[in-house]
């Protein structure tokens, strides 16, 4: 990566197998206090990065606000990032139905789902990739329904002048309190702004701090009640959210994840190589450190490292170590 801050990273996790330290997974990780103070920052937090899906949960706010009526499972599969099953597909047409639309309004790309066995059953059936099943098709849902809600040219609404577009970008620089360093296009070709991993922490925090009621907080109690349309069946997402009573959790591609708890303690990560597989141990380690008790979630702590099919080491993460 041709970036200045790249001598700063730091190593957030070794990948040992058979006692020979084989990989080395580099990058940024902070620790937001109850108070909104980093007490953990490790790598150069302050240097601008992509949240990828990450961001999600600003953009369903941004539909919201904007007039979308979103609630439940809708909400919640609005700022998911969905595994493609039944159940997501009827939630999601759903909303395009109740705003006159189909699946044919979809913008994002054709896939197949990320569920394995949703994935087989529809290629026993002789079915492909559809845009419906694409990890992403809630959030353009929603951003469709926001769109008609307000008379807005549903056929561009994925371009980054489109006023629902100018309003995401409004929303997210507001919550993390700060502008947006980059603009991009994400995978599924939605406007990416780009933020400093603290201004993620702050951003993911204000949802879960917010008054009962807001806008926000809307957002994170849609998540933390209904994870299965965050993620999926055995989405980690959805089941760290399950082992950890009121966090909010939301991955992202390039090895991105932020978790928000409700005590105020936000948590930002992103590895520079891009791999997600140590991500949540990570986000788990910087918790720890911040003396948050996490034992619910064990079983996310540990990530096996396999020869021959059974455990021969693990990934370590440096970062677990007792205040």
């Amino acid at each position: 990566m041709s970036d200045p801050a790249a001598s700063s990273y730091a190593v957030l996790a070794e990948v040992v197998r058979s006692g020979f330290t084989e990989s080395v997974h580099y990058g940024s990780a902070v620790g937001l206090d109850p108070s909104g103070h980093a007490e953990v920052a490790l790598g150069p937090v302050d240097a601008p990065v992509l949240p990828r899906s990450s961001t999600k949960p600003f953009q369903a706010l941004a539909c919201l606000t904007a007039g979308a009526a979103l609630a439940g499972p809708r909400l919640a599969i609005a700022a998911g990032s969905h595994t493609g099953e039944d159940f997501h597909v009827r939630v999601t047409g759903e909303i395009l139905a109740d705003y006159g639309l189909g699946f044919d309004a979809l913008a994002c790309p054709p896939s197949w789902p990320e569920d394995q066995a949703t994935a087989h059953a529809l290629i026993r059936q002789g079915l492909g990739p559809t845009r419906e099943r694409m990890n992403c098709s809630g959030k353009h849902a929603a951003m469709l329904a926001a769109s008609v809600a307000n008379d807005w040219d549903v056929r561009s609404y994925l371009s980054a002048e489109h006023p629902l577009q100018q309003k995401v970008r409004s929303v997210t620089e507001e919550l993390a309190g700060e502008k947006a360093a980059h603009v991009a296009v994400d995978g599924c070709g939605a406007p990416l702004f780009g933020l400093s991993l603290t201004g993620l922490a702050r951003a993911v925090r204000a949802l879960v701090t917010a008054a009962p009621g807001s806008g926000p907080r809307q957002v994170a109690d849609a998540m933390r009640t209904h994870p299965e349309y965050v993620g999926g069946t055995g989405h980690q997402n959805t089941e760290l959210m399950r082992a950890l009573p009121g966090a909010l959790v939301k991955g992202g591609a390039e090895g991105v994840l932020v978790v928000a708890l409700g005590s105020g303690h936000a948590v930002a990560v992103k590895v520079v190589d891009g791999s997600p597989r140590a991500t949540t141990a990570v986000a788990l380690a910087v918790l720890r450190r911040m003396g948050v008790d996490v034992s619910g979630a064990e079983e996310f702590e540990r990530v096996d490292v396999l020869g021959g099919g059974v455990p021969v080491g693990r990934i370590v993460t440096p970062l677990r170590s007792p205040r």
